[in-house]
């Protein structure tokens, strides 16, 4: 509608142009050339206004054009100072800014808003231009991730993590990967996602780093359940009826119609080979049974439980053996009102076994010492800490200690870290190692509010 006001305006300029030229071609013909000197001065006035006025109508489009390439939308057009002409143009200009403004205002809401929103999440994120490598996006999650303050690459990974950064790389776009990582002296697990987006002609790679460390303990401690039902039951069927039989041979040989016979000297080696497949079998019926252990928790008596009242106890349990082997137990807790909710005797459990386990790499130390802690973490987790300065492991086992039937001790039965975990399983929370070879180890048990 603006436009078409212009358009008439313009166009009643050049129709009376053209009525006046056609007046002065007609005095020309009839040779009246003295009315000229009245025509030809409102000809040039003509030709002058109308110059003008595309003049400034082009130069109000050059200013446009100018906060349109600057980006500059807050510019206004006076419309009640404009010549007449020029109003509609001003008006249209004007709306056209506010429209921009508008579209400008939108853009840069939604770009805080998922700013905001990658802030937020949990899950590590980073996109890099394909080509140059040059990061763009990098949130929270992902500095706090893998312990990097700040990117200016992708190919700057390559000195942090270079395991890692080969990994990333070659990831195609789609594909996913779960690669290990050490934190804090914490083995982790990390699922990384790659995809990839084009913006401005250039295509940016997108990686999604999300720790998946306790999603797959627990996948893995289900997987080991059933492993251990199927096994437990066919070693047991199978081991009892030898050392039944095994029983009924020795007591067979060892009848006195047998006994006093002219060949019970000849019978002296097949008596003490049974007594060992018998000794044997009940070793190994033992053993099993002792991993059946792992699949009989199934239920918790949960109450809420005082950190102080659970560190007392065990305390005054622990003392007689720390004080034996001259072991120092420091126990550090700065809120006395910490409380979880956990079935008393399972935790008391798991922590006595840590504490065995602390005691036994410390007992070479020159100042063997264990500390036991509680504290409440920012996201409402607690985390009870039993830290030694021992012996420490090597990264290789930290994601091995875990596993039933593993263990690093000649004496060990690789039950006790299992049962550890599936306890902390059952109270939806987890355990976590920190290791460092010959700088000492720390258990973090984690529940959940």
């Amino acid at each position: 509608m603006i436009y078409k006001k212009y358009e008439w305006r313009f166009l009643g300029r050049v129709l009376a142009l053209f009525v006046t030229l056609t007046i002065a071609a007609f005095i020309v013909v009839q040779s009246a050339f003295i009315y000229l000197v009245f025509v030809v001065p409102v000809i040039a006035y003509q030709m002058y206004e109308l110059i003008r006025f595309q003049k400034k109508a082009q130069d109000e489009v050059n200013q446009f054009v100018e906060s349109i390439h600057y980006r500059d939308f807050s510019r206004h057009f006076d419309e009640r100072r404009a010549p007449t002409e020029l109003k509609p143009l001003r008006k249209g200009f004007n709306e056209i800014n506010t429209t921009f403004k508008l579209i400008s205002r939108e853009r840069e809401t939604q770009y805080h808003y998922l700013q905001k929103i990658l802030e937020l999440v949990d899950t590590g994120i980073v996109s890099f231009d394909a080509e140059t490598g040059e990061t763009g996006w990098i949130n929270e999650a992902f500095k706090n991730l893998l312990s990097i303050p700040y990117l200016k690459t992708i190919h700057s990974l390559e000195k942090r993590e270079p395991s890692l950064y080969q990994e990333v790389i070659g990831l195609k776009p789609g594909d996913s990967k779960v690669v290990s990582l050490t934190r804090n002296q914490q083995l982790i697990k990390v699922l990384v996602t790659a995809s990839v987006l084009r913006s401005d002609d250039r295509l940016y790679k997108l990686l999604a780093f999300q720790n998946v460390s306790e999603a797959l303990d627990e996948t893995e401690s289900k997987a080991w359940q059933k492993l251990l039902n199927v096994m437990t039951h066919e070693i047991m069927n199978s081991v009892a009826p030898i050392s039944s039989l095994a029983d009924t041979l020795k007591n067979r040989l060892q009848s006195p119609e047998i006994a006093n016979s002219p060949v019970s000297s000849q019978l002296e080696d097949l008596e003490l080979g049974i007594d060992t497949i018998k000794r044997r079998s009940e070793g190994l019926l033992k053993f099993t049974e002792s991993y059946r252990n792992l699949n009989k928790i199934t239920k918790l008596d949960l109450k809420k439980v005082l950190v102080r009242d659970l560190f007392e106890n065990l305390s005054n349990l622990m003392q007689p053996t720390l004080e034996k082997k001259h072991i120092e137990l420091e126990i550090i807790l700065r809120d006395p009102t910490l409380a979880i909710e956990a079935d008393i005797n399972l935790v008391e459990q798991v922590i006595i076994n840590l504490l065995v386990n602390a005691i036994e790499a410390v007992k070479d130390r020159d100042e063997p010492r264990i500390i036991l802690s509680g504290e409440l973490q920012p996201n409402n987790k607690t985390i009870v800490k039993i830290a030694d300065n021992g012996v420490g492991m090597p990264p290789e086992l930290l994601d091995k200690i875990f596993i039933p039937f593993f263990s690093t001790r000649k004496t060990g039965s690789g039950i006790g870290l299992s049962l550890c975990k599936q306890i902390m399983l059952l109270h939806k929370g987890n355990i976590q190692v920190q290791s460092a070879e010959g700088k000492g180890s720390a258990f973090l048990l984690q529940f959940v509010p």
